[in-house]
């Protein structure tokens, strides 16, 4: 297998995630392909995964059952802080194609501070630019990028950073064009929650592994901006998750209203009522007909891609809230409930009132128990936003602007009606 994947970062999340399917793809299609993993900082797991010739189990496990693979897809790992050189000699390689990364939402920006003469440069797009630079200059094509870090439009932020690189560094204008035309810098949407290493768990492997990953079983990797990605990387051909489209958006959408949405109409009212985790309210009747009407009969209702899609995205939510695998503590998921429940919410609440002419019971209900947590001491939020909800009347509260980019009054007597009830 030839070396065709850099990959910026060893944690469990991308070696959960795009490493698990690239070794499906191996083992069911022809792309025969390797993965060389750079380590993004200076101190990393590359030493471990190293000492077992970058092999690892990773273990998929959910209400869906237990699934064990073994994951050779790594062929090696570089280090840039110990060798700089080995990390710019990737660029020498013709076969690498694709530039994978994680390197944590805030790995992807611009430090005036770095040089092009830093071996390395401190930020992620700097060290980057470096490679690119000694790719132009030999001449070679350029990459695919897919990040895979949780910030919208994570390409065209990371293609923006290198392009200010190449003006701090003063890398011409050729560079810049080849930058432009020559590499693909695609959006991309990810989702998989990983449990990383089973600390105090007997796996009963039969064999010792320092690098065993776990996650759920659900993944999701939607890809915008290079539709030909299945000719180069089969995805399809294996039963992944992996969806390509021109419109990110829609999925981000879906994501944001359903997932997040279903947990931030849900927590406020399960803390209220002594729940302590996302499974113990899906086990309780009570509280799973309450994401249930929330979910299904008020958020999807106002999401335009075909129902269908959205029918089973719901369900996969549902099955992953029940994962008994994962303990969510809803006080996690509670923290900045009044910002999170403006952008996971609200925006499905005035959508189901604009198509429908009618209120939306279930989401109202959970905004009178938001009010209603925020005059408990169970809050974890900014002092001004925790000190005015604990005090301020419904109507003050939703007549206040700064909090919700609109004047909600009119909402009063749907939500008053339900407060402290």
């Amino acid at each position: 297998m030839s070396e065709k994947v850099i990959q910026f970062g060893e944690g469990g999340f991308l070696r959960g995630f795009a490493d698990w399917m690239l070794q499906y793809v191996n083992e069911k299609t022809d792309f025969d392909g390797k993965v060389v993993v750079v380590q993004p900082i200076e101190k990393g797991m590359c030493d471990m995964l190293s000492a077992q010739n970058c092999e690892y189990t990773h273990i998929c496990r959910g209400s869906e059952g237990v699934e064990v693979k073994k994951v050779n897809v790594i062929s090696r790992c570089v280090k840039p802080y110990e060798d700089f050189e080995a990390y710019l000699a990737l660029a020498e390689n013709p076969d690498f194609r694709f530039v994978i990364s994680n390197t944590t939402e805030a790995g992807i920006c611009f430090d005036e501070g770095d040089a092009l003469t830093d071996a390395p440069a401190k930020t992620f797009p700097a060290k980057l630019t470096q490679l690119l630079k000694k790719r132009f200059d030999l001449k070679l094509g350029g990459f695919v990028f897919l990040p895979c870090e949780l910030i919208d439009k994570n390409g065209e932020n990371l293609k923006k950073c290198i392009l200010q690189y190449a003006d701090l560094w003063d890398l011409g204008a050729d560079f810049k064009a080849w930058i432009e035309n020559d590499n693909i810098f695609c959006n991309t949407l990810v989702d998989r929650i990983n449990t990383g290493y089973p600390a105090g768990e007997e796996l009963n492997l039969g064999y010792e592994d320092n690098m065993v990953n776990t996650s759920e079983y659900f993944h999701l990797w939607v890809v915008e901006g290079y539709d030909k990605l299945f000719d180069e990387i089969p995805f399809d051909k294996c039963g992944l998750n992996v969806i390509v489209t021109n419109n990110l958006a829609m999925y981000r959408t879906r994501k944001v209203r359903i997932l997040n949405g279903a947990h931030t109409s849900l927590v406020p009212y399960a803390l209220l009522e002594g729940f302590d985790t996302v499974k113990s309210c899906v086990d309780d009747e009570k509280m799973r007909e309450h994401i249930r009407k929330c979910v299904f009969d008020e958020i999807i209702p106002t999401l335009d891609l075909p129902k269908e899609e959205l029918l089973a995205y719901a369900n996969d939510v549902l099955t992953r809230f029940a994962n008994p695998y994962i303990k969510h503590y809803l006080s996690s998921i509670a923290l900045n409930s009044v910002s999170k429940f403006k952008v996971r919410v609200l925006p499905s609440i005035l959508e189901y009132i604009k198509r429908y002419n009618k209120m939306p019971e279930t989401l109202l209900f959970s905004f009178a128990k938001l009010i209603d947590f925020y005059r408990t001491d169970m809050t974890n939020d900014d002092a001004d936003v925790t000190a005015f909800m604990k005090t301020a009347s419904v109507k003050e509260i939703l007549s206040n602007v700064s909090l919700w980019d609109e004047d909600l009054s009119y909402l009063e007597s749907e939500i008053a009606k339900y407060v402290n009830k």
